[in-house]
């Protein structure tokens, strides 16, 4: 079983639903066409918009797939899809235009711009707000609903009678409530709504033509719509092998947080506009807004291995090799601006956990070759030297090629995060065998791991294993009697 959802890829997501997926504005695929057509199958997104920005211009620009699955509309150029929290980064360069308005700074305390906020509220900053290192409470309760049932007046009393989650500067904890905050502060700030403010400071000056605002609710022409393979019964989600419609409604408070619907083409007229000049005058100000936060034990935080810092509005991916901001919504769509690269890539899909911030930079890699996962990018430093000791002596000896590891460096070691991440990865790929051996490692090395059994009983799965599979996830559900996801497949496996 995968550790982290969201920064690995299931098995259920590898089978391939067939679908009719089709560049519409190319005369013959190229390689990053194919790729994106490949990947879709396996993760059954309907569709999808890809635009890479490089020297200040959008040198690709490609619409795939079905954005109505209903009337079998296909995605075109102007399919408008939703980036859910991508709006977050607007959020930011808006608070920045204000600080270079002269309006406020990113050091201020809420209490100087917010009146009748709870004491504990008062001297938490903008920039702990903007980063999610504020400890407020979450205004998106247990349920995943946003409280108030749309009226923010509701929504505040709600959320004031609330606890801080954690004290400020802590730790990173995803939070709506500080971004519902900022919204009342640019509007304020600003002298009108803050939706205005942002389009008019944003949208209109990047040229913006086919973004706007907007929810499940509004009748969006050329919508994309919104689709998910998870289905509720009871108090558990189902996962489907068919996409089904999803509904998502966003108050207008709330829209600071999410709420924009837009195209590849647009975001990406947002980036060329944003790293021109033409939103922000001071690079300083850019530079500011990419900083990640740096936690009171200074280290960083972030949503995964992946995007494991945020900035001003951005998440950041902070490596040493090819960092970038990267600012994810809904799990459906991802911007990455690689900061030492001249190179930005917006991938925009309508399946809600199509999570395309996991092959953005496989995308990249077409362009920076040393960037492809099979070179062995993104792998930590254990991995890579494994990697490398593996393709001399080949997978199928990767206990050997552990050992001899060992020797050489005595405190080499691999994580169980470490070992699952890359099984999953090299499954993605379709690199079967490699896969096996890995998973196969994983419990030599971790023979104590439930986790461990059940990704091998996974794998086991995938190569059509299913008596090896069923012995896996009965060793794993041993090893932890709570894993729901053995109990499941054993009693599907044996029909018991």
């Amino acid at each position: 079983m995968m550790l982290s959802p969201k920064s690995a890829v299931t098995v259920l997501s590898l089978l391939v639903l067939p679908m009719l997926l089709k560049a519409q504005d190319v005369v013959s695929p190229d390689s990053i066409d194919l790729f994106l057509q490949k990947t879709m199958q396996a993760k059954k997104i309907p569709a999808l918009q890809l635009a890479v920005i490089r020297g200040g211009k959008i040198v690709k620009n490609a619409s795939y797939g079905t954005a109505n699955l209903e009337y079998n509309v296909k995605a075109t150029a102007n399919s408008i899809f939703s980036i859910n929290s991508i709006t977050k980064a607007f959020t930011g360069v808006a608070i920045m235009q204000l600080a270079e308005a002269g309006k406020l700074s990113v050091g201020d305390p809420l209490a100087k711009h917010l009146d009748s906020l709870p004491a504990a509220w008062q001297k938490i900053t903008l920039q702990q707000v903007l980063t999610h290192t504020s400890g407020l409470p979450d205004m998106d309760d247990v349920d995943g609903m946003i409280m108030g049932k749309g009226d923010e007046r509701l929504a505040m009393l709600e959320i004031t009678k609330q606890p801080l989650q954690s004290k400020s500067g802590e730790r990173f904890s995803y939070n709506q409530t500080g971004y519902v905050l900022l919204g009342q502060i640019i509007t304020k700030l600003s002298g009108m709504h803050f939706t205005t403010f942002i389009a008019s400071g944003q949208f209109d000056v990047a040229g913006m033509k086919n973004t706007r605002f907007g929810d499940s609710y509004d009748v969006v022409p050329n919508s994309a719509g919104a689709y998910t393979l998870t289905k509720q019964q009871g108090e558990q989600f189902v996962r489907n092998d068919k996409p089904g419609v999803a509904y998502i409604q966003f108050p207008s408070f709330y829209r600071t947080a999410a709420g924009i619907l837009s195209t590849a083409t647009d975001m990406a007229n947002w980036v060329i506009a944003l790293k021109s000049g033409k939103l922000l005058k001071d690079q300083s100000s850019i530079e500011t807004m990419w900083k990640p936060a740096i936690l009171n034990n200074g280290r960083i935080g972030g949503f995964n291995r992946l995007t494991n810092g945020y900035a001003l509005g951005w998440p950041t991916v902070s490596r040493e090799e090819h960092p970038a901001v990267a600012p994810v919504g809904g799990g459906r769509s991802a911007l990455f601006v690689y900061l030492k690269d001249d190179l930005s890539i917006v991938v925009l899909s309508n399946l809600m956990g199509g999570n395309p911030d996991q092959f953005v930079d496989e995308i990249a890699g077409f362009y920076i070759p040393d960037m492809k996962a099979e070179n062995g990018f993104g792998l930590s430093p254990g991995l890579k030297k494994l990697n490398a000791e593996l393709k001399r002596t080949g997978f199928k000896n990767a206990r050997l090629a552990f050992t001899n590891l060992k020797k050489t460096s005595t405190d080499f070691t691999l994580s169980e995060n470490e070992l699952n991440g890359w099984g999953y990865q090299l499954l993605a790929q379709k690199r079967i065998n490699e896969a096996l051996s890995i998973f196969k490692l994983y419990v030599h090395l971790y023979p104590k791991s439930s986790n461990a059994y059940d990704s091998l009983g996974e794998m086991f799965e995938v190569l059509g294993e299913q008596q090896d599979a069923l012995v896996s996830y009965k060793k794993s559900l041993t090893l932890n009697t709570d894993n729901k996801n053995a109990a499941q497949r054993i009693k599907a496996i044996s029909g018991k």
